[in-house]
């Protein structure tokens, strides 16, 4: 990857819905060359896919937590079983593995506080594996879905 792919990503990241014409003019390339940079950052998976970006209050979704969770125990299958059911989780927009103690960090969504109990009580608590959840409620967005460093 040289400066001119990462030119094109950070430009795609700023601005996804550019034409391949407006892209190439952007990162000053003629349209096939630009054409065939962006085809290859494609098949190689540095491009991932495509899509919008959606404000979770249009939908209604104002009530944002993160929630801290621990393992009974962290053999293969527990955690296997609990990574499933926990991709399962529309609500859940973010899980990640964490080093120590706790196993895993969640970032969930819901309508409001009355939505994130019933979640949680129905659903959270019951994930294969899950010894206990510590929840913190976010506050305010201060950065969000910020394009990678390019």
């Amino acid at each position: 990857m040289d400066a001119i792919d990462r030119k094109i990503l950070a430009v795609l990241q700023a601005e996804g819905r550019l034409t391949l014409t407006e892209l190439a003019t952007r990162v000053k390339l003629s349209t096939s060359p630009c054409h065939r940079r962006l085809r290859e950052l494609e098949r190689t998976g540095a491009i991932r896919g495509y899509r919008a970006v959606v404000d979770p209050v249009a939908l209604g979704l104002t009530f944002e937590a993160l929630v801290f969770v621990t393992m009974l125990q962290e053999d293969w299958e527990t955690l296997q079983a609990f990574e499933e059911a926990v991709t399962q989780v529309p609500n859940v927009l973010l899980a990640q593995r964490l080093f120590g103690d706790p196993d895993y960090l969640l970032r969930i969504v819901t309508a409001d506080l009355a939505a994130y109990q019933q979640l949680q009580d129905n659903t959270l608590s019951r994930l294969p594996g899950v010894a206990r959840m510590n929840s913190t409620l976010v506050m305010k967005q201060v950065v969000d879905n910020r394009p990678l460093p390019a």
